[in-house]
């Protein structure tokens, strides 16, 4: 009887250090405790909380949108997220987001996610109601062709995803060429199942990009999730 109780400890410990090793726990939380849903759209800025390595990876520990650009005034766009590293900002009026050089209309007092890095990223807690192939689009700004990736739960969804510049060489004001919005429907096509995930965003080349909203769309035309 004895023999049986330790050899089940034994048994227990040694699933309880493999899972220890092997596991990787995540302890990021969603963003005022809401998962973002799929299908539809992915606000940048509402990235996961948890702070630097675990719900972002980012250059430096400045927000240099909120409370430097966007002085601290008390109001709540100019001090969204104030304290951690991820830069946010949000669209303005004319001159500068609202511009005859933009591809789509916007709107102002959006926020976004911007001065963006190669090797800086951000975490997603996403609920996923309908498995099957998704059209992936994204709303930005880029000084410059890039790329991006997109990991689920830390595998590769997509990478290497060219994000073509938005500069305008009519453009007579320097910095207003990161504030050229642009919009495309299709950037990536995956396949996700039903579920509770996490969706990592990573800058891959050049940075210089502006990222509001990431767009899942469910396919109407479906194909197996095993092919």
């Amino acid at each position: 009887m004895r023999k049986n109780v330790k050899l089940h400890l034994l048994i227990v410990l040694f699933n309880l250090c493999w899972l220890l090793s092997n596991a990787q726990f995540y302890t990021g939380t969603p963003w005022k405790n809401q998962a973002q849903k799929i299908p539809g759209k992915i606000q940048c800025e509402w990235y996961d909380l948890g702070g630097e390595g675990i719900a972002y990876h980012d250059s430096d520990s400045i927000n240099h949108g909120s409370g430097k650009l966007n002085p601290a005034n008390g109001t709540f766009l100019n001090e969204f997220r104030i304290l951690e590293g991820v830069d946010i900002s949000y669209t303005k009026p004319a001159p500068i987001d609202i511009n005859p050089y933009n591809l789509v209309q916007i709107q102002t007092e959006q926020l976004y996610v911007g001065w963006t890095k190669p090797l800086e990223w951000i975490n997603y807690t996403l609920c996923v109601s309908k498995s099957g192939w998704y059209t992936v689009g994204l709303m930005y700004t880029a000084n410059g062709d890039g790329k991006i990736a997109l990991f689920l739960d830390r595998e590769t969804l997509a990478d290497d995803i060219l994000i073509p510049s938005t500069q305008n060489e009519l453009e007579t004001i320097g910095w207003r060429q990161w504030h050229h919005w642009n919009r495309i429907d299709s950037v990536a096509t995956v396949k996700i199942r039903k579920g509770i995930h996490v969706l990592t965003l990573q800058t891959v080349e050049n940075g210089n990009m502006n990222f509001d909203y990431i767009k899942f769309v469910l396919k109407k035309r479906q194909v197996s999730l095993s092919k």
